[in-house]
């Protein structure tokens, strides 16, 4: 009858959608395997680890290299130092990451042991794309052997080549490109769209701080003000410094009262606006 007609399509239905569900989960599972329309799960959800991963922006200046993260509240009795998502590869070249501490971690070994490797065989400094690339060779090698698994870690790095401010930016694709400003993390579509609108490769020849520049797009994102913002800065020939927090939080009061003050503005040209 009717009936059993319909409950042996719906059986057949739900076998068809069984397949389909054991389908899928063999290309979730198999790093070295494409799905049918060209997916690799495993990297897609690396790349999902690096985008619930804290906030890091990228600012290059003239003269100026800016790395800027949001930080993690710690525990009272825990050693910030520890938690650092901002760290020097060597002497001209820093590192700022998002996504999963622990792969940072083993990127970061494998970077500095490749930056000292460098200078002892060639008796230069390493080049900023040259490491980059190192990176993103490390990372992409995980995606097509089995056995591992994607690196779930994206990365600005910055430095000086021949007096050059350099930005590249590393996915867990092994992808690295070059960037004049970028960023990275769960608040990045924020951040690149506000960087989009008030980032100008000439920031410093307008008297403006590349510093405050990184502060002012990282309160796009994070809630808690200075309290939850870690800057470094690069110059030619200096080592990485990390930004004072109370430099940090004199760029925030600044920022806080421009922003009031635009508030002001606004309101007074809507209310002369008014019809009389």
């Amino acid at each position: 009858n009717q009936s059993e007609l319909d409950r042996q399509r719906e059986r057949e239905r739900e076998r068809e959608r069984e397949r389909e569900r054991e389908g899928s989960m063999s290309y979730d599972r198999a790093i070295t395997v494409f799905s049918p329309d060209g997916h690799l799960f495993q990297v897609e959800y690396a790349l999902e680890a690096v985008r619930k991963g804290t906030t890091a922006v990228g600012i290059q200046g003239s003269k100026t290299l800016v790395l800027g993260v949001e930080k993690k509240s710690t525990a009272k009795l825990q050693e910030p130092r520890t938690q650092r998502k901002i760290v020097a590869l060597d002497g001209h070249v820093a590192l700022a990451f998002a996504g999963l501490s622990a792969d940072a971690r083993v990127l970061v070994h494998k970077a500095r042991i490749q930056c000292q490797s460098y200078r002892l065989t060639v008796e230069d400094p390493i080049p900023i794309e040259v490491i980059s690339r190192y990176i993103s060779k490390v990372q992409q090698s995980s995606t097509i052997r089995g056995g591992k698994r994607p690196y779930g870690v994206a990365s600005l790095l910055v430095g000086f080549e021949a007096g050059e401010p350099r930005l590249y930016k590393v996915d867990p694709s092994g992808t690295y490109s070059q960037w004049k400003a970028s960023s990275i993390g769960r608040g990045s579509k924020t951040c690149l769209e506000f960087l989009e609108k008030n980032y100008a490769s000439d920031i410093e020849e307008k008297d403006e701080d590349p510093v405050k520049l990184a502060v002012k797009t990282l309160l796009e994102v994070v809630e808690a003000g200075a309290s939850n913002i870690e800057i470094a800065v690069m110059r030619d020939g200096e080592p990485m410094q990390i930004v004072s927090d109370e430099e940090i939080a004199a760029h925030v009061e600044v920022i806080n009262k421009e922003k009031e003050e635009e508030k002001k503005r606004k309101k007074l040209s809507s209310v002369s606006s008014w019809p009389n």
